[in-house]
């Protein structure tokens, strides 16, 4: 009995000898490290603006060396970013620039039309552009294209035109500012008022990237080519009443202005469900803390339904915000000022660009972008999508509404910092402070 004591009493001694592991804990990640270098602070503004009287070099830093070769230095002056570009950009993102400048302009008797479409960038697919001067009282002749017509007026005063195929009609005016749509296949004139003395210049953008202006459906090239008895007889009329129809297109020509007032000009009033023409310049514009913006698409604007855009101001030093576009891309317009874009495709793929008054920029969709004034005066500048609806993600918005901690995990950030991102979009944000 005594010896079974032992034994037990000798096994309870050596049970509580041996240690018990305490319960497990969840231990926080060792503080962070660089996974890869950070980013240079080294600056990467523009070198020179196209007014400097200077002969630039493509050396930027301890980068570069001189041209010894010949050079086309105006060109150069309105290019510092391709020219000498930041050291940020990298690897080949396709062309996204073209100046109207660059575009053969077709003249004519009370006009002129240049156009760019997918032959003159082969990024912009899905969007062309034509650029319209008409003298007063001048006509764009009556006719359709396959695809839909977006307008904006630049300068002056026009009266356009269409008929449904239910047979319904719309005749109205627009102003600079303005805009107009007609849906694929729909007839359509376009004339000059006599309310502004230089009369009329605009911007014509189509929802294809191979739209030609070249092959336009135009009245008096059909007529020209349909057997003058087929004509008679569709009309119902004497073959006598077409002995002075043009024997070729007329495109653009001079005539008498429209009568001032537009009712008098209709034959039976507008009878169309929907406008065909937008008041933009009389939509209030929302002002950000750089600049403004206004956005007219199919909301506002109900019979653009493949077109929509937005008419944004960049105040000196402001830029609009990092963002992109999920699903359209951006055909860019520039009115007036100076610019750089400086796109991301993916894939450490970024290059950066410098735009000009009449320029245009082709953005992908879901490529990430800016759009910086580098001037010295208010910028003015269209963005213009193939869409119904008007749709983009601010990084500001994005990064200030994710989990802080996934935030930090990525950038580095502290809280303060990301406590400061507006959760509100800025579109257009001001200088840095």
């Amino acid at each position: 009995m005594h010896s079974w004591r032992r034994i037990l009493s000798t096994l309870a001694l050596l049970s509580s000898a041996v240690a018990v592991p305490a319960p497990s804990s969840v231990t926080s990640a060792p503080a962070a490290t660089p996974t890869v270098p950070y980013a240079s602070d080294d600056p990467n503004y523009p070198l020179w603006n196209e007014d400097e009287n200077i002969v630039p070099e493509p050396v930027r830093g301890s980068l570069g060396a001189s041209i010894l070769g010949p050079q086309n230095i105006p060109i150069e002056l309105q290019n510092p970013d391709i020219f000498a570009p930041p050291t940020t950009d990298s690897g080949s993102v396709p062309n996204f620039k073209w100046p109207f400048s660059l575009s053969p302009n077709r003249l004519q008797t009370g006009g002129w039309a240049r156009q760019q479409n997918i032959n003159d960038m082969s990024v912009a697919t899905d969007l062309a552009g034509v650029n319209m001067r008409l003298e007063v009282g001048a006509i764009r002749e009556m006719h359709w294209h396959n695809d839909g017509e977006w307008a904006y007026v630049i300068q002056g005063d026009l009266r356009v035109s269409t008929v449904t195929p239910d047979g319904q009609v719309y005749v109205g005016d627009v102003s600079q500012g303005d805009l107009w749509y007609f849906p694929a296949g729909y007839p359509h004139s376009i004339q000059a008022k006599n309310t502004t003395a230089g009369g009329a210049e605009f911007l014509l953008i189509f929802d294809s990237g191979s739209f030609s202006e070249d092959s336009t459906f135009l009245l008096t090239d059909w007529l020209a080519h349909v057997p003058k008895e087929v004509i008679a007889k569709n009309f119902q009329v004497n073959i006598s009443a077409f002995d002075h129809i043009p024997s070729r297109e007329l495109y653009i020509f001079p005539s008498t202005p429209p009568p001032v007032n537009v009712e008098s000009d209709m034959v039976v009033p507008n009878d169309t469900p929907m406008p065909f023409t937008f008041a933009m310049s009389q939509v209030n514009a929302t002002q950000g803390p750089g600049g403004t913006y206004k956005v007219v698409d199919s909301r506002t604007f109900p019979v653009a339904t493949t077109v929509c855009s937005a008419e944004v101001t960049v105040e000196v030093g402001g830029m609009r915000e990092l963002h992109w576009h999920p699903t359209e891309p951006e055909w860019t317009y520039f009115i007036s000022g100076q610019a750089r874009i400086t796109v991301y495709a993916s894939s450490a793929q970024a290059t950066t660009m410098d735009f000009q008054a009449g320029d245009i920029a082709y953005i992908p969709p879901s490529y990430g972008h800016y759009v910086e004034n580098t001037g010295t005066s208010t910028l003015l500048f269209l963005e213009i999508f193939r869409s119904a609806l008007f749709q983009d993600i601010s990084l500001t918005q994005w990064l200030a509404l994710t989990p802080h901690e996934l935030v930090k995990a990525h950038l580095g950030l502290d809280d303060a910092t990301i406590d400061s991102f507006s959760r509100v979009k800025q579109e257009v944000v001001g200088p840095a402070h």
